[in-house]
């Protein structure tokens, strides 16, 4: 058996030292390829490992604004566009203060994969900035914005590169970006996707991650004799993502328990399944406080506890949709303690690599990010098409689309993983899947 695996990941880390959310992804997924690498030796020949986590090109640039008291404040910008085998560049930009290559490389590495998964012709690329929009007023996020899209406009275009939200960057932030690509490029075309419905953004976009989460959460119970009804699920973080994925739950019949934020966590017993319950998680995120705590004093019966995290929760389900490694080695034993079966991944990495190996070694099925919450980019294409086609689609065309691809990519990883392991393990089946689209591509059109 070839070391190639091995060689590649410690290639990886010497040419990116520092960057151990890089490495952390890079190891997880190049280690789940090694019967692929033994079946292909013609990918080793080809360098085909070295190429994929090599970025095919890094932008770093400087943002200078000026805040709302005059003064100059400068952060750092950064687009790496990973891979461009099966169709432009597409992926997010962030924007947090802890942003740094290392975060932006592992989304960017995860990227590729989770759109490869959904079918559609989509290529992997991050972005962001260490600027901090919480606390921030209205003109300072538009003037930061502004000054980060004069210098990114250069890097992008419909069929090059094409950005869209992540953490810290909403409807706001990409309506600002927007409005100065289209007044320096003199050109009005699909280059954002996140878009206001009126200026080309795609009805149903705001809640497809989530929704696209529970389908594929929704999938892995099937598969394994379950329906999503009657589960009670732990759900962590209070945005866009937990958002959705609350509303599809309520609608399914299943009842969240719980959201979380960087305060502590909101434990509802009764159940955070009312219409005025959820669209309270989109005013808590809108408030730009970033604290959850307030759902307590408004819903009674709820309460928050500080400083904490929501694992230590009896559930059915979980479902991490806030950051990377949400989920350590201390919240996995917490969650296989309870009993649970089941655990899907909301969040771009929610578990250390140790978590995902402790669950699965006691017998949780987990579904990965990469897989799990490819909704999100899987309706962006959908409205990179509607922008290409200056077509509108409804609601229900829109979500018809979304469903079929999160049934599809669950099918992906279960086949994969059956191939090449001999059994039903959806991390190992995303990175098998996720990989060899791309490996194909790659392969025919030569050493690029």
């Amino acid at each position: 058996m070839s070391n190639y695996v091995e060689r590649c990941i410690e290639l990886c880390k010497q040419k990116n030292p520092g960057e151990v959310e890089f490495h952390q992804t890079v190891e997880e997924v190049l280690t789940s390829l090694k019967p692929v690498m033994d079946a292909h030796p013609e990918y080793e020949a080809a360098g085909l490992l070295e190429r994929l986590t090599e970025p095919e090109r890094g932008i770093t640039f400087r943002v200078p604004w000026v805040d709302d008291n005059g003064k100059v404040q400068v952060n750092k910008g950064y687009r790496y566009e990973f891979n461009s085998a099966i169709g432009p560049y597409k992926g997010g930009l962030r924007f947090a203060p802890n942003v740094y290559p290392g975060i932006i490389k592992f989304l960017g590495f995860e990227q590729i994969f989770k759109n490869s998964l959904t079918g559609l012709p989509i290529g992997g690329g991050k972005g962001g900035s260490d600027f901090d929009p919480n606390g921030k007023s209205d003109g300072e996020v538009m003037r930061f914005c502004q000054s980060f899209m004069t210098e990114l406009y250069r890097h992008i275009g419909p069929h090059t590169d094409v950005p869209a939200g992540d953490i810290g960057v909403g409807a706001r932030e990409v309506g600002y970006m927007y409005g100065q690509y289209k007044k320096i490029t003199n050109r009005f075309e699909g280059v954002l996707t996140g878009k206001g419905l009126s200026y080309g953004g795609c009805k149903g976009r705001a809640e497809a991650t989530g929704f696209g989460i529970v389908w594929y959460a929704e999938e892995m119970l099937k598969a394994n004799g379950e329906e999503i009804k009657g589960k009670t699920v732990v759900l962590s973080g209070f945005g866009n993502v937990s958002w959705g994925a609350a509303w599809k739950l309520q609608q399914l019949g299943a009842k969240v328990i719980t959201i979380s934020g960087p305060d502590g966590y909101i434990l509802d017993e009764a159940g955070i399944d009312t219409d005025e319950k959820i669209a309270y998680l989109l005013e808590l995120r809108g408030s730009g406080k970033n604290i959850c705590a307030p759902y307590a004093d408004k819903f009674a019966g709820s309460k928050f506890f500080a400083g904490k995290k929501p694992w230590e929760v009896k559930a059915d389900l979980y479902i991490p949709c806030a950051t990377q490694n949400e989920i350590r080695i201390e919240d996995a034993k917490a969650i296989v303690a309870s009993g649970a079966k089941f655990v899907c991944e909301g969040s771009n990495m929610s578990s250390t690599n140790e978590a995902i190996a402790y669950m699965q070694d006691n017998g949780i099925i987990v579904g990965p990010s990469k897989a799990a919450n490819a909704g999100g980019v899987a309706c962006s294409c959908i409205e990179m098409g509607q922008n290409a086609g200056h077509t509108v689609f409804t609601n229900e065309q829109v979500y018809e689309q979304l469903h079929q691809i999160m049934v599809g990519i669950h099918q992906a990883c279960a086949d994969a993983s059956q191939k090449y392991y001999g059994k039903y393990d959806l991390v190992k089946g995303a990175n098998i899947a996720g990989f060899l689209k791309v490996a194909d591509a790659m392969m025919a059109q030569g050493i690029v």
